[in-house]
């Protein structure tokens, strides 16, 4: 028993070493690993040993092995698209509804949109991108697929530009799960009930008020202005949708990725 403990504490050692390297960045996202010959030569461990640790690694989502002739291990840093992925497994596994979703992300994308409105150089990197997204808004208003993924990108661009990375992390993979439930909801009812026009007019118009609080660097005024925004955007899936179990979207998703 005792060889088989030390295999696999030797095998943790090497993927300690080896995450820290990709976490530190000497891997690009899509870079092979040194083969299994150069990395046994820089940790002398056995092979069984090293196969352990590989796995240990693919098991967290750092690597993919690949089999045969061509075989090797690709590196995937770690990403907000993968934690997004993983939260919703979590989530899914504690039976939480979309609707919790929801709720999380009316209390924390108030917040991302207040720092944008703090942030000094606001003027340069977060009004130009939100002024584009509102434009783009406007533009495709006619089509309610495009006009519910542009209203998306605009909101996880609250979020991404708001100069926190831990919000931007955990803030974004909130609004990467809804994005998927909800641009999945207005494929299914274009066909059906649709959403009126002068209400993708009414959310445009707020999304306009969002973006000037934000130039203005009110972020008193732009904190309320976004809660009862999402409020009111909110509705849009019917309440009924709210009950949407986490699960079916973390499938979309992955057949979206």
């Amino acid at each position: 028993m005792e060889p088989q403990v030390r295999v696999h504490r030797l095998a943790e050692q090497v993927a300690d070493h080896i995450r820290a390297r990709i976490i530190r960045g000497d891997f690009a996202d899509g870079d092979p690993l040194p083969t299994a010959e150069e990395l046994i030569r820089r940790y002398p461990v056995s092979m069984p040993t090293f196969r352990e640790a590989m796995r240990i690694l693919e098991a967290e989502g750092l690597i993919t092995v690949r089999r045969g002739r061509l075989g090797g291990a690709i590196v995937h840093r770690p990403s907000p698209a993968g934690l997004a992925y993983n939260l919703g497994l979590v989530l899914a596994s504690q039976q939480v509804a979309i609707g919790d979703v929801a709720v999380a992300l009316r209390h924390v994308e108030p917040a991302c949109a207040a720092l944008c409105a703090s942030r000094r150089d606001r003027a340069r990197a977060v009004v130009p991108e939100l002024r584009e997204l509102h434009q783009a808004y406007l533009d495709s208003i006619e089509d309610l697929v495009e006009v519910v993924a542009v209203s998306r990108r605009f909101h996880e661009a609250l979020v991404r530009l708001c100069g926190n990375e831990p919000l931007i992390v955990l803030a974004g993979a909130l609004e990467a799960l809804w994005s998927v439930h909800e641009q999945d909801w207005a494929t299914r009812i274009r066909e059906t009930t649709g959403v009126p026009l002068r209400q993708r007019r009414a959310a445009g118009e707020e999304h306009g008020r969002i973006l000037a609080l934000i130039e203005a660097g009110d972020s008193e005024g732009v904190h309320r202005l976004v809660t009862g925004h999402l409020t009111t955007a909110q509705r849009n899936p019917k309440p009924a949708d709210a009950q949407v179990d986490l699960a079916m979207v973390v499938c979309l998703k992955m057949f979206d990725t």
